[in-house]
């Protein structure tokens, strides 16, 4: 199944007042909630802000001295405000069939009554990762799979980050075979829109199947 992120309209020449073209909005578009979710400053706000096509909702607030021993910024030290509710924004995928509504969690534990809350109606989800710290992504593993939401996994690739192979990481994450394991970088659209593809593959593959009479 190949996908392609559309922005675009269907026009009726002279349809419009005077003639101008009247713009129509897509048929029956199908559409699915998806969580970005993983572990705090893994980069979901950074991923959904490049690839929403509506400027995006984002709940952040000013790190302060009170989160510093359960917020971990030793690994990314230029950070200074994190999500306390929902990062949101929306992609339009092959022409309008598809509209992907992005909810981004916020990472720690403590906000696990807001994760619950933002699950409710998805479909699936794209589990963040980083290689430095590899087993910060169970958490958010372990709430999906309870929830039973099929998932795909992208490595967020900061710059100092050291080169694994997928395979590795793979293994290190206990990945069952059938799972996407992708890599991105959250500030590049290009790749996103990959991983938010094998996602959406991987979540259709899993709906349940319309049956001829």
């Amino acid at each position: 199944m190949d996908f392609a992120p559309s922005s675009s309209t269907a026009t009726l020449p002279g349809d419009g007042p005077s003639g101008a073209p009247a713009y129509l909005p897509p048929t029956d578009p199908i559409l699915m909630k998806l969580m970005v979710t993983g572990p705090f400053g893994v980069g979901k706000t950074t991923f959904v802000r490049t690839l929403s096509e509506i400027p995006t909702l984002h709940t952040e607030e000013t790190m302060t001295a009170a989160g510093a021993p359960v917020d971990d910024t030793s690994r990314t030290p230029g950070k200074t405000a994190t999500t306390v509710a929902v990062d949101f924004g929306r992609l339009t995928l092959s022409a309008g069939e598809f509209v992907l509504y992005l909810f981004g969690t916020p990472g720690q534990r403590r906000f696990l009554p807001l994760w619950e809350d933002l699950a409710r109606g998805a479909l699936g989800a794209l589990v963040l990762a980083d290689t430095r710290r590899l087993s910060d992504a169970f958490d958010a593993m372990d709430l999906i799979e309870e929830a039973g939401l099929p998932y795909a996994v992208a490595v967020n690739r900061f710059p100092d980050t050291p080169p694994i192979a997928l395979d590795a990481i793979r293994a290190a994450l206990d990945l069952d075979p059938a799972t996407p394991l992708v890599e991105v970088d959250a500030r590049e659209r290009e790749g996103c829109v990959d991983a938010l593809i094998a996602l959406t593959e991987h979540v259709l593959d899993r709906l349940p199947q319309e049956t001829s009479p």
